[in-house]
């Protein structure tokens, strides 16, 4: 139901995880990753925080101040609705945000508990859910959310758990990778034999030997939600108005780039490409830290 992350594939490696302290030193070692963590801290208090201080009108359009270039009083210009842009760009995106992170946990629980359960209970179970992850890698997600999108409205939560259902199969492959190993590990193989069930062993003792690999991977599906959600939001199935998220914004921009509105434009597509690339490094560093390592 989804292509694989282009920011993430492959198994990583399986090794113990190292303390908290080590992945935070490591972590904070690397500069971009540190840097790009600071840009989404800032674009978090900005997206969540900065319509409490600059308040705009974000619900009843006003045609007398369409499409003013930025100027004092707007500084990031008003659109053809006479909306102020730098404040639809902080409401927009605090929906993006939103939507990409409960997309991002919708995703690696469902791909965590798949994955973990292929690989645990093994034999014919595990060749049946595997091949039903197989089957879903050759559909691709941005056409599965576009049907979706037009028999359901498309809300905020609702995108949540559309692009999260679609978005589950790599997490899924990982874990599954992980579990194997980790089955062969003394003490599941000990907590076994004393007869803990199935259930208990991957709930209580594969999947948090696996936080490395499920919190890295999170990061990068987060991104990819964010991407997704831009995309549909972009053919105008996204949230209905008048929420706005990123891809609306530029969506909508774009309709005027001839009339040289470029502040309809930038400031929306910028944000996409600065948050995106942001939460990536900000998993590479993850990654890094907790040696988990896959190929690109």
């Amino acid at each position: 139901m989804t292509e694989a992350s282009p920011f993430l594939s492959g198994a990583p490696e399986v090794g113990e995880a190292p303390p908290a302290s080590t992945v935070l030193a490591r972590f904070r070692a690397d500069r971009l990753a540190v840097t790009s963590a600071a840009v989404l801290a800032i674009t978090l208090l900005a997206c969540f925080l900065g319509p409490l201080i600059y308040h705009t009108d974000q619900v009843h359009t006003d045609l007398s101040t369409a499409r003013l270039s930025p100027r004092a009083g707007h500084p990031l210009g008003t659109d053809d609705l006479g909306y102020d842009t730098l404040g639809r760009l902080l409401a927009g995106g605090r929906t993006s945000l939103v939507i990409g992170v409960l997309a991002g946990l919708i995703a690696t629980a469902i791909g965590a508990v798949w994955g973990a359960l292929a690989g645990y209970v093994g034999g014919w179970a595990d060749t049946v859910l595997m091949r039903v992850v197989d089957t879903g890698v050759a559909i691709p997600a941005l056409f599965l959310l576009l049907v979706a999108a037009t028999l359901v409205t498309p809300s905020v939560a609702v995108l949540a758990l559309l692009i999260g259902a679609v978005s589950w199969l790599v997490p899924a492959r990982l874990m599954r990778a992980e579990t194997v190993t980790l089955r062969e590990r003394d003490y599941v193989r000990a907590i076994a034999a004393i007869g803990a069930g199935r259930l208990r062993v991957v709930f209580r003792h594969i999947i948090p030997n696996a936080i490395g690999t499920l919190l890295v991977n999170t990061t990068f599906q987060i991104a990819h939600a964010i991407l997704l959600v831009s995309y549909v939001s972009f053919l105008g199935l996204g949230v209905p108005a008048p929420t706005t998220d990123w891809g609306a914004m530029l969506s909508k921009g774009l309709t005027f780039a001839y009339d040289g509105a470029w502040w309809l434009i930038l400031p929306p597509g910028l944000a996409i490409v600065l948050v995106v690339c942001a939460v990536n490094f900000v998993g590479d560093g993850l990654r890094d830290a907790f040696a988990v390592r896959g190929r690109r």
